[in-house]
This record gives structure tokens, sequence and C-alpha cells, in this order.
């Protein structure tokens, strides 16, 4: 938010200093939100309209909302981290607290090695060095999950909320690890599932003057034929084709799927169904934001339906219509904001390789957003999705609910696509053997230095939840000492227990994200030398 400055220059030593100080204070403000019996943070409302703090328990969203610190030195080693755990929340949905944590660890303890004579560009290149062996060490200490029980025990870790983790355990055990599972907020008091049975998408009716009269807004058809077109049907007279092969095929009840469709041509289809008993027709827009969406829609559609999608930018026009473009679905249902199609009639073996091809992509591609698009995609093709209603007492509650329930949902997908390791800091702490027996082997200095920060800071995530919950960390950290590398601390209880049986594990693929972020960014801070200040920075905007 800040307007012009002063321009200037900053070097070390004061360059650690004002970093050190910007990485505290932002890493302290998230890491309450660390375990299973963790705090939240308050913060001052954003808009002026709302007169109440928002409470937040969500790390990805707290660095969110802090935009700027006061001392513009320190301000810099703050949107380091903020940058970090945005990127962490955006790609893997978690995992914000454990990566902060680890950051402030290595980065703290790195600086005090160089302070003491190391060099920072070799310690900055061993740490990086150790990521792929780390990453492997968490690999070899994880398992696989699967029955209703065990999915639920791993969401009872996640959201420490039994009623929560039974609906979600159960919603996962039904849609498996590429299923859709909606998160929606309800003004009840409690928690309820609803199962969506068959494929539905975002995208309604054309009209509302397509339904029945006395149907609120609402048409369902049985054995129904779907055509697919991404044309905007603006000559009310181009659907003739369309109706005339419908006719000509006896079918009883058509679906038509196209981009946009004229007033004129919405009234010859009331027409028709207010004239015919014997055949109806409903009109939806082709799903999708974007082209890339619309045609990615079609593709599915008619895969699940057999339908042959017409294409405008093939060539393809409604005066070539024949029965052989039309698809079929056992029971097709529309609204003025969805519909879905359940018992779609194509053909198994290439819905089956389709299928195949978008679980290839998901596991291959780097691109968030394309990855969380070929999940979707995914679990709409395999059909059934359950819809999660939270509700609360307040709005605040309501929200903080969804917040939590969305967490949890991201976690789970992760963790039954990847597999699992003991949670609570404890599939972190058992890496470190492995960095230990590297230690020893090594001659090199900065090397072996590297391997030390590493292993202590793996325990920080450890300590933190141990501290949050109100026990003395050393203590804890004594007593596993002379316990079996499965045995953890479990900070609700109080006891020692063995993670894996109980269900306290964190996700392989997101640990390895935490471990790979945090190490990555704390080596490259260790490496700065200099701030520069300009005097006319660029204004920033409004948090999301």
């Amino acid at each position: 938010m800040r307007g012009s400055q002063t321009p200037g220059l900053v070097f070390q030593p004061n360059v650690y200093h004002a970093m050190q100080r910007g990485i505290q204070q932002m890493v302290d403000a998230i890491r309450p939100t660390l375990g299973p019996t963790a705090g939240g943070v308050a913060i001052d409302p954003i808009h002026t309209t709302e007169s109440l703090p928002e409470f937040l328990d969500d790390g990805g969203l707290i660095a969110r909302r802090i935009i700027e610190l006061r001392n513009r030195d320190v301000d810099m080693g703050a949107m380091l981290v903020r940058s970090l755990l945005v990127r962490q929340s955006e790609d893997m949905g978690d995992g914000t607290a454990t990566t902060a944590v680890l950051l402030e660890a290595i980065f703290q303890a790195g600086v005090r090695y160089i302070a003491a004579g190391g060099n920072a560009m070799k310690l900055r290149r061993h740490l990086e060095s150790a990521i792929p062996n780390l990453q492997d060490a968490l690999a070899e200490n994880s398992f696989r999950i699967a029955g209703e029980e065990q999915l639920k025990r791993v969401a009872a870790s996640l959201c420490n909320d039994d009623e929560m983790a039974d609906l979600i355990g159960e919603s996962f055990d039904l849609i498996g690890e590429y299923g859709r599972l909606e998160i929606r907020e309800d003004y009840g008091r409690t928690l309820r599932r609803e199962y969506v049975q068959g494929t539905y998408y975002y995208s309604g009716a054309v009209s509302s003057a397509l339904f029945p009269e006395g149907s609120a807004n609402r048409s369902d058809m049985d054995n129904t034929s779907v055509f697919i077109c991404n044309f905007e049907i603006n000559d009310h007279r181009e659907l003739f084709p369309v109706l005339k092969a419908a006719h000509e095929a006896g079918i009883s009840s058509l679906l038509i799927i196209t981009t946009n469709m004229s007033d004129a041509a919405v009234s010859l289809l009331t027409t028709n169904n207010s004239r015919m008993d014997t055949f109806k027709v409903m009109a939806v827009k082709l799903p999708g934001l974007n082209a890339t969406d619309r045609i990615q829609a079609m593709e599915d559609i008619s895969l699940l339906t057999g339908a042959t999608p017409l294409i405008k930018e093939a060539g393809d026009t409604l005066e070539r219509v024949t029965t052989g473009h039309f698809g079929k679905a056992r029971r097709i249902w529309v609204d003025k904001r969805t519909f879905g199609l359940v018992g779609g009639r194509g053909d198994k073996r290439k819905l089956i390789a389709h299928l195949e091809r978008l679980q290839r992509f998901y596991h291959t591609t780097h691109d968030h957003e394309e990855r969380e698009r070929a999940r979707k995609r995914i679990g709409n093709l395999q059909g059934g999705s359950v819809t999660l209603w939270v509700g609360g007492f307040t709005e605040t509650e309501i929200a903080l609910q969804k917040s939590l329930a969305e967490r949890t949902r991201q976690a789970m997908y992760l963790a039954m696509q990847g597999g699992v390791v003991p949670g609570g800091g404890i599939g972190l702490l058992a890496c470190r053997q492995a960095l230990q027996q590297q230690a020893k082997s090594t001659r090199d200095t900065d090397e072996r230095a590297a391997y030390n920060i590493l292993i202590e800071a793996l325990a920080a995530p450890a300590r933190t939840i141990w501290c949050n919950a109100g026990y003395d960390p050393s203590e804890v950290m004594a007593k596993l000492q002379h316990k079996r590398p499965a045995i953890g601390f479990d900070a609700r209880s109080g006891l020692m227990i063995n993670m894996a049986d109980e269900g306290i594990v964190d996700s392989l693929l997101l640990m390895q994200s935490c471990v790979r972020n945090a190490i990555s960014t704390a080596a490259l801070a260790l490496t700065v030398d200099v701030l520069v200040h300009v005097s006319n920075p660029e204004m920033i905007g409004k948090p999301e």
C-alpha cells in the first residue's frame, strides 16, 4: 500500500538481520495454526462494512491477508514467506504451516553458520542437493490407504472433527481418489451428505420457458437422445434438420446441448413441446467458461452418451445432422443452473481409454490448474458424486467449517493418490536417520553443516505441534528417543501411540512438497546479499 518512499540499498549484515525479523514475524503469525489443538488468528476486517474481526486458521489465507509490514527491510523477508505460502496453498491446498516452520528453522540455522564463517553459495548447493534424498526417505516410510474405516481415521487426523471426518471418509469410500466431492454452505446446524447419481454440469436450460408448467423449473426425461454442438443458434430454422432427424428416428425426448440459442429458436421448441405429447425437447447451454472448457465438455459428454458432436471450427453445419449424431442416456434432468445425465450409452471401451489418458495427464502435468481440471473431468466421467452441506450457528462458523472441509478434501485427494506417511511431524523425524548417515560419511564441512541444519529443522514441525498443544517439546523428544520409529506422540491425548494404526497421517505428496519448497526458498534467501528499494514501488491491491 506504500506510495512514494526513499530509494536505497541495504548490505550485509543488515540484510540478514532484516530478513530474519521479517521471516520470523510472518512465521509467528502462521505457527499457531499447526497441529490438532492449534489456535487461530484474528485479523481486522478488510472492508469498512464489516465490524467483526476475521478469525482464520488457514495459513495460506493468513499469509494472503498480510500484505505489508511497516519496516521496508523487514518486509522483504515477510513477503518472501508470503509468496512461498500462497504458492504452497494454491498448488497443494494445505501444508502452509509445516512449510513455514521448516523454512524459518533452516534459514535461522543457516544464518548462524554463515556468520561463523561458512560459505553461503556452497551451503545453498548442499541444501538443495539433499531434497531428492529427503523425498526418497519420505517415500520409503509411506503406505497406501483404503477402506471406509481407514479413510475415516485419516480424515479425522486432518480435520479433527469426528462428525465431518465420518462423512468425508464415507464419501471418499464411495467416489474414490478422483471422485467429485462438492462442499456447500448450509444454514442448518449440522453437517449432512447428499449422493448424486450420474454426471452433472453447472450449466442450465437456455430459457425458463422450456420448463413445463408447474414443474418448479425442473425437467426430467427418460430414455433421452442427446445432440451436441458448439453453435450459437440464432435462426430458428437451423433447428429444422435436428428436429426432422429426431422425428424420423421415432425419438420421444431430445436434449440439445449448444452454446446459445435465440428467443426465436426457444419459441420453436416451446411450441413443439406444447403441441406434441409424444416428443419433448429441452435445450441447455454447453458447459464451460471458455472455448477450451467447452471443447473438453463436448468430448466428455459425447463419450458418455455416444453422441457425435458438431464442431463449428471443423466446418460442421446443422444441415448435415442425421440420427447417427444422436447419443443416448437412460435419464436426463435439467434445472435453471445445472443439468445431469444418468446411464449414458457410450462405448465403454472408448470411455475407459479416455479416462486412462486423463489419469496419465493428471500425474505428469506440473500445471496446478490443468491438473485440477483433469481431476474434475475424471470424477465427472466416473459418475456419481457427493455433496457435503456444511452448517453452523453463525456466518463466521459456517465459513470456518467450509474452509476446513475444503482443506480436508484436498488433503484426502493427495493421500489417496500418493499414499501417506506417519503424521504429527513423525514422518519428517524419521527422515533424519538418512541425513545422519550422510553427515557422518562426508568430509566436506559445508555439506556436513547442511545435513546438520536439516536434521534439526526436520524436528521443527513436531516441536511446534507439541508446543501448541501445551507440552514441553524437549520432554516429548526425549521420550521418543527410546521408542520405535512408528511410534509418535498424540498431541490430543498426550499418549505415545502407533501413528499409522490410529490414522494420524500426512499425505506423502504434501510432505514432499513442503520439504522441497521450504528448503529451496530458505537456500535462496541465504544467498541474498543486497536489498534494493525503489522510490515508487508498484501498488499492491486488495488481498483475495
